[in-house]
């Protein structure tokens, strides 16, 4: 850090298994990449190229070798997966992994129907590739999931291979484990977490409330995600308690006026 100061909670140190900072990345150029980066990256742990957005950027390769060169892992939005399984091209998929030397990877069912034990058979498959993230929740708000589903869906992709679980949200943060005001629905994340370890859950949290919620709730270390390039130092600054909204949480009272 760039001076003492005292009582700041304990960050888990890179390269992070909990307290994760998923940034997406919706379109950025590569010198906007390099910017974001040369100030940022202390605090990113992996980037998310949003829904298809990969099949579209140009000079993808150059702009996944930036992030490469700060020792980030990246992966193509769920969405892309998602595109590719409706299409019969799932082998497809795997050689476009190969190709950009992608080793991360989400599956995803939230635009399409997939049965449950076939999204578990991609999982299992794509876990022999590298690292998988399986996102659980619909995109559709008017799709309500019990919570009984959530974590039985949850427990079930962990089992099959994946290191996380992504609580649905989408880039607004007002489907999935949010209503559509975006008011955290608290009932479903407390019965989530009686059975689902949290540090192997990455809460899409888009707007600075959702944060916040997750920070008072599990503590400095939350896996949070979907967070865009701008607010990544704001909510590390949030994350330490130097941030209006958190500025008394990790104060010792007996030492404070």
């Amino acid at each position: 850090m760039n001076f003492n100061l005292g009582q700041i909670p304990e960050r888990k140190t890179k390269p992070r298994h909990s307290g994760i900072t998923m940034v997406m990345d919706k379109g950025l150029s590569i010198g906007e990449v390099k910017d974001f980066l040369d100030i940022a990256h202390p605090y990113v742990d992996i980037v998310k190229l949003g829904f298809g957005t990969s099949f579209i950027t140009p000079r993808l390769r150059e702009k996944i070798k930036v992030y490469q060169s700060y020792e980030i892992p990246l992966y193509f939005g769920g969405t892309l997966f998602e595109a590719f399984v409706i299409r019969n091209q799932f082998e497809d998929y795997i050689s476009t992994l190969k190709d950009f030397n992608i080793t991360h990877m989400e599956v995803s069912d939230g635009s399409i129907t997939i049965p449950h034990a076939e999204k578990c058979g991609y999982i299992e498959k794509l876990a022999r590739y590298g690292m998988v993230f399986s996102e659980v929740g619909s995109k559709d708000a008017e799709h309500i999931i019990p919570p009984y589903k959530w974590i039985e869906q949850m427990k079930a992709e962990l089992k099959a291979g994946s290191s996380y679980v992504i609580a649905e949200a989408r880039e607004s943060g007002n489907v999935g484990i949010y209503r559509g005001t975006g008011e955290v629905r608290e009932g479903l994340v407390q019965e989530i977490l009686t059975q689902v370890p949290e540090e192997r859950i990455i809460w899409e949290a888009p707007q600075k409330a959702q944060q916040l919620y997750f920070i008072q709730l599990l503590g400095c270390n939350a896996n949070l995600g979907n967070i865009a390039p701008s607010e990544v130092i704001p909510l590390e600054a949030m994350r330490i308690g130097l941030r209006g909204d958190t500025f008394h949480l990790f104060l010792k009272k007996d030492n404070v006026e």
